[in-house]
């Protein structure tokens, strides 16, 4: 699905990838619509630009991620300011790539995002990976009466750690030998217990615990 409030911009993006091979199932131009059609045809990959009118990128993002953990979210985008990438990516985003890019590039970072791979335009990848770590090694403010961290299942925590080693659903299903559907369903049931919303902020807490690691 592809989403910009730009009616040419939309319609080439969209050719573009039918042409490609990929099934277009839905576009839209405005926020409130990503979302209504999002959730109506349920896409793989979003393609999502940030500056919409109505409800901006980075809040459609995190309402349709929080809600559906395996859609994957593309943001293309005019913007390649740090602090642009750095909210797509905390909202749920799982690439980020800049309107400057080839369509080869466009298609290839779609390709790889429906593949549960994280693709970013070249020099912002470090960028995040830098601001992962920052996040990680940042104090967890507590406060005295909150109580501990749930427990975790066996295999809730092994998921939690092929997670943090950044593997998508699809290999980490093929590690374990169990469905996707089955991993989707560990991971939702990990993030209910730790009160989070998205990967991004399950990789946090890995991290943080040193998952990532071991």
């Amino acid at each position: 699905m592809v989403v910009d409030d730009h009616p040419m911009w939309r319609d080439a993006v969209a050719r573009d990838l039918a042409e490609a091979g990929f099934d277009v199932v839905a576009t839209a131009g405005d926020g409130q619509q990503a979302v209504r059609r999002a959730r109506a045809t349920a896409p793989d990959v979003l393609v999502l630009d940030l500056n919409l009118p109505g409800l901006p990128g980075v809040e459609v993002c995190r309402e349709l991620v929080g809600a559906d953990l395996s859609l994957r979210v593309l943001v293309l985008s005019a913007s390649g300011e740090h602090a642009d990438v750095l909210e797509a990516v905390k909202s749920g985003a799982t690439g980020y790539l800049v309107k400057s890019a080839s369509t080869q590039e466009l298609q290839d970072a779609v390709l790889r995002t429906s593949l549960g791979d994280p693709v970013f335009t070249p020099g912002l990848a470090g960028l995040v990976l830098g601001e992962y770590r920052r996040l990680a090694a940042e104090p967890v403010q507590t406060k005295p009466d909150e109580p501990a961290a749930p427990q975790l299942t066996e295999r809730e925590t092994e998921v939690l750690r092929l997670v943090a080693k950044g593997l998508s659903y699809k290999q980490i299903a093929e590690r374990l030998v169990i469905s996707h559907r089955t991993v989707q369903n560990h991971v939702q049931n990990t993030l209910g217990k730790l009160q989070l919303h998205n990967r991004v902020e399950l990789v946090r807490y890995a991290i943080e615990r040193g998952l990532d690691s071991e």
